[in-house]
């Protein structure tokens, strides 16, 4: 019962306004930024615990604002006007966060969402609604945890994958595609680069079909062969 009245207390108190009330929504901005970025910390990721932080509190900062202006000078206009703001001016961050390799690989586009959506917590926390950020907190900590590791295992399962091969020189590349005609290997699709240096072969992105039981012993086999000097799987 304790618990109960406890929490329809905090509750009201975070929706209400009073100090208690604003310290109460930027607590929970803290916490909800702080969740996200221990787990994008933990990964090593460019934006960690000090940036979603503090995006989610400044979006939080944001809608207290607005509010104090309603309640304060009687404000008429639309109230959301600098929340919208936050979500469509945030996205410069989420930008700098995302980066593509050398090897065409997109990074960051995780890290980029979490960051969206730490400011729209952020932005629900301003506001007081206390019982919309735990939900989401709570189902973004089950996307990153759990949905990720379901995502790796959908990738690694998947009959499509990618392959980045550096050739020793340019015939190896007509050696590759030959070798797959024979062996029966459909080969969807090839990105073609050039060497760093002239001495050096072309490289390839080649996007191949087969089944995740016969690819460990096909990749082990491409690496035996001379025309090539480096094959990663992407």
């Amino acid at each position: 019962m304790f618990i109960v009245n406890a929490w329809k207390w905090l509750v009201s108190t975070t929706a209400g306004w009073s100090d208690l009330a604003i310290l109460f929504r930027l607590l929970l901005a803290l916490i909800a930024g702080l969740l996200i970025g221990i787990d994008r910390e933990m990964k090593r990721r460019v934006a960690g615990i000090k940036t979603h932080v503090l995006v989610c509190l400044g979006a939080a900062l944001v809608m207290i604002t607005s509010q104090y202006m309603m309640n304060t000078f009687g404000f008429l206009g639309d109230p959301a006007r600098m929340g919208a703001q936050v979500i469509s001016g945030v996205g410069f961050l989420g930008v700098g966060t995302i980066i593509v390799t050398g090897r065409n690989q997109v990074r960051g586009l995780t890290t980029a969402a979490s960051i969206w959506v730490c400011a729209c917590m952020g932005l629900a926390a301003g506001i007081g609604f206390l019982k919309g950020v735990l939900i989401m907190l709570l189902l973004l900590i089950f996307t990153l945890k759990v949905l990720g590791k379901l995502d790796s295992i959908v990738h690694r399962r998947s009959k499509i994958f990618d392959l980045y091969i550096e050739f020793k020189n340019n015939r190896g590349l007509t050696q590759f595609v030959d070798s797959m005609k024979e062996r029966g290997v459909k080969v969807n699709s090839i990105q073609i680069g050039k060497g760093e240096t002239e001495d050096d072969g072309p490289n390839a992105i080649v996007s191949i079909k087969l089944h995740e039981r016969e690819r460990i012993k096909f990749v082990d086999g491409l690496r035996h062969e001379k025309y090539i000097k480096l094959i990663e799987q992407l």
